[in-house]
C-alpha cells in the first residue's frame, strides 16, 4: 500500500514536471509567433508607405523606369513575405528594400527639387523610422527564436519538444552581401 502511494506521488510529480515543461515551450513559442508578428506589421507599415513615395517621385522622375520596377517589386517580395509568414521570404523582401532604398537615394540624388520636396522629406524620415523598427523587431525575433530553440534542444525538456512535435524556428538572416562593411573613401 505504502509502495503504491509512493509510486502514485513519484508519478503525478511526473506529471506536474511535464505539463510545466510543455507550458513552458507554447509559451516560447508563442512569443516567437509573436515576434514574427511585429515584424509582419512593420513590413505592412513599409508596404503602405511604398505608393506614396510612388506618388511622389513619379512627379518629378518620370523616366526613371528602374526606380519603378524596383518599387514594384519591393512591394511583391512584401506583399509575398506577408502572405506567406516565411521568415526566409522576409528576410528576402528586407533585402529587396535594401537594393531599392540605395536605387531612390541614387535618384533622389539626381533631382534636388525631389530631395528639397517636404512630401519626399517626411516620406524618408517615415521610412527610415520604420527601417529602424524593423531592425528592433528582427532582434526581437532572433532573440525569442534563439530561446525557444535552445529549449527545445535542451535535456528534459527535448523529450517533451519531440514527444509534442516541436519543431525549431529559422532565424531572419540578412543576406551575404549586407554582411560586407561598405568601403567608405574621402
Amino acid at each position: 500500500m505504502i509502495i503504491a502511494v509512493i509510486i502514485l506521488a513519484i508519478l503525478v510529480v511526473l506529471a506536474i514536471i511535464w505539463f510545466a515543461m510543455y507550458n513552458g515551450l507554447v509559451k516560447k513559442r508563442n512569443t516567437v509567433n509573436e515576434a514574427y508578428a511585429q515584424i509582419d506589421t512593420q513590413l505592412q507599415r513599409r508596404g503602405d508607405l511604398i505608393p506614396n513615395l510612388v506618388a511622389t517621385v513619379k512627379g518629378y522622375a518620370n523616366h526613371e523606369a528602374k526606380v519603378f520596377h524596383d518599387i514594384a517589386e519591393l512591394r511583391t517580395a512584401t506583399d509575398r513575405a506577408r502572405a506567406t509568414g516565411d521568415v526566409q521570404d522576409a528576410s528576402q523582401a528586407d533585402a529587396v528594400f535594401g537594393r531599392t532604398m540605395a536605387t531612390l537615394r541614387a535618384t533622389a540624388e539626381a533631382y534636388p527639387e525631389l530631395q528639397a520636396s517636404r512630401n519626399f522629406q517626411q516620406l524618408q524620415e517615415e521610412l527610415a523610422s520604420t527601417e529602424n523598427k524593423v531592425g528592433f523587431a528582427r532582434q526581437y525575433y532572433n532573440a525569442s527564436t534563439n530561446t525557444y530553440n535552445t529549449a527545445i534542444q535542451s535535456v528534459p525538456t527535448n523529450i517533451v519538444a519531440s514527444v509534442h512535435g516541436f519543431q525549431p524556428f529559422g532565424f531572419f538572416q540578412v543576406e551575404e552581401s549586407k554582411r560586407q562593411a561598405p568601403d567608405v573613401s574621402f
